[in-house]
């Protein structure tokens, strides 16, 4: 069986940990109200801030701009306020997914914690406080779930899989491209590549 989260540190190269601070992410869980998965705090802990391949962005707690926590509750919010009711919806995701209301950043709701630049945004489910699964809006308002940790989702996301819906890979040959997004006005976004990984 496949240890995704290894799988993925050795698909992006040497952990950097530049922010990583135990303090910020209780600061967010005790905002929220609910504890994000390990893996994903690893990961963040270890490149975050950064976007990979180009597209999928990762926020940090820790950090003031690309500040995780700003970024959960401001999407959240956003998607709080469609009316799901008033939509011409090919795929509902309450129906899709068996969902009595659709709320975000609640208890029984959807948390959002990655996006790409081409509209996805990637949520974990929420069931009284305790998280499991993934679900991934496509931009175009088509949904799709995983079963799986955010470790193997990302796993599977870039080694080609269509992971935010039909025919969406977003798949690079060669290293992954890493890029550290800028922490002021003045730096740059500075690219870096993951090691071979004979893809």
């Amino acid at each position: 069986m496949t240890d995704h989260l290894s799988a993925v540190m050795a698909m992006l190269g040497q952990a950097q940990n530049r922010y990583a601070n135990p303090s910020a992410w209780d600061r967010l869980h005790a905002e929220l109200g609910i504890r994000l998965p390990t893996d994903y705090r690893t990961l963040v802990d270890a490149y975050a801030p950064i976007q990979l391949n180009g597209h999928l962005s990762l926020p940090h707690p820790a950090t003031t701009r690309w500040n995780l926590g700003d970024w959960i509750r401001d999407t959240a919010r956003a998607w709080s306020e469609v009316s799901w009711e008033d939509l011409d919806l090919d795929e509902d995701p309450r129906l899709l997914f068996g969902l009595p209301e659709l709320s975000f950043g609640t208890r029984n709701g959807l948390w959002p914690i990655a996006s790409t630049d081409r509209g996805e945004t990637l949520f974990l489910m929420a069931a009284d406080g305790m998280l499991s699964g993934i679900l991934v809006e496509d931009g175009e308002g088509g949904w799709a779930q995983h079963d799986m940790s955010f470790a193997e989702w990302l796993y599977r996301y870039l080694v080609g899989e269509d992971m935010t819906g039909p025919n969406t890979s977003a798949f690079y040959p060669g290293p992954v491209q890493l890029r550290r997004l800028p922490m002021t006005a003045y730096e740059r976004p500075e690219p870096w590549s993951g090691p071979e990984r004979g893809m």
